[in-house]
């Protein structure tokens, strides 16, 4: 029996997804931003929080914790470089760990970059990945605490996940991500036609989460930092797609 999957919208443009297990009754919950909707949301389908994996440890990202843990008693899992930062953790975990919750095997990827100690979370079973702040919808973070490099390394470790792997993120920010690909690439089809169907997805109210990682190397610019043309949409080479990310996230930041 297929795990259900609830999206929650939660503050101005923050994500947290439930994962239910139908068999065991497990449900997981990734990222706490605000206690109140995701409280609602488990109500109203009558589930009972198990279990938290934290991506990082954001505020945006960690202040439901506290409440949500007293609430249901659930365990919580965390980046073990970030656990200082992020109170009520239960397990914490680095590059390789894996969380071993119900049906599931959540591995931990390290992803530094929008900060030191971020991870995201691999169900390579079900195909599905949490990347917190990391890979957004046709972008990715900002770069908080760390260098481009370290960003890019993060990024291509999840481009190499298999293209049908599903990806969950922590911010619905895709219009301007989309934007800012068609601005980079204008003459790019794939881009071009995903912007007209992300405006639209969003006109009509409805999330552009989840994405998958080969619609991301298709369309997501920050993705294609060793393109040639990408470089030179930037005025680089293509030989070191470290410089072409950090020239990108650059242009975005100012944007």
């Amino acid at each position: 029996m297929p795990a259900d999957i609830v999206l929650i919208p939660c503050l101005s443009d923050n994500y947290a997804v439930l994962l239910r297990d139908p068999a065991t009754e497990t449900v997981v919950l990734v990222d706490a931003p605000e206690a109140t909707p995701i409280a609602a949301a488990l109500e109203a389908r009558s589930w009972r929080l198990t279990d938290i994996l934290i991506t990082h440890k954001h505020a945006d990202h960690i202040d439901g914790l506290a409440a949500l843990k007293q609430r249901y008693g659930a365990k919580a899992y965390g980046p073990k470089a970030e656990a200082a930062s992020i109170p009520g953790l239960d397990a914490t975990l680095s590059e390789g760990d894996v969380a071993e919750i119900g049906p599931w095997r959540f591995e931990t990827i390290a992803t530094p970059g929008h900060t030191k100690g971020h991870v995201a979370f691999h169900e390579p079973a079900e195909g599905w990945l949490f990347s917190g702040d990391t890979l957004f919808v046709m972008g990715c973070g900002r770069l908080f605490e760390d260098t481009p490099a370290a960003m890019w390394a993060s990024l291509s470790k999840l481009a190499a996940l298999p293209n049908e792997t599903q990806v969950w993120c922590g911010h619905e920010y895709t219009v301007s991500n989309a934007k800012f690909c068609a601005a980079i690439l204008p003459e790019d089809p794939a881009i071009g036609e995903r912007l007209k169907k992300v405006e639209a997805t969003r006109a009509a109210g409805k999330p552009t989460v989840p994405t998958t990682i080969g619609a991301e190397k298709a369309t997501n610019v920050f993705l294609r930092a060793a393109e040639d043309k990408v470089a030179a949409a930037v005025g680089l080479s293509a030989d070191d797609p470290a410089a072409v990310f950090a020239e990108l996230r650059e242009r975005k930041n100012r944007g």
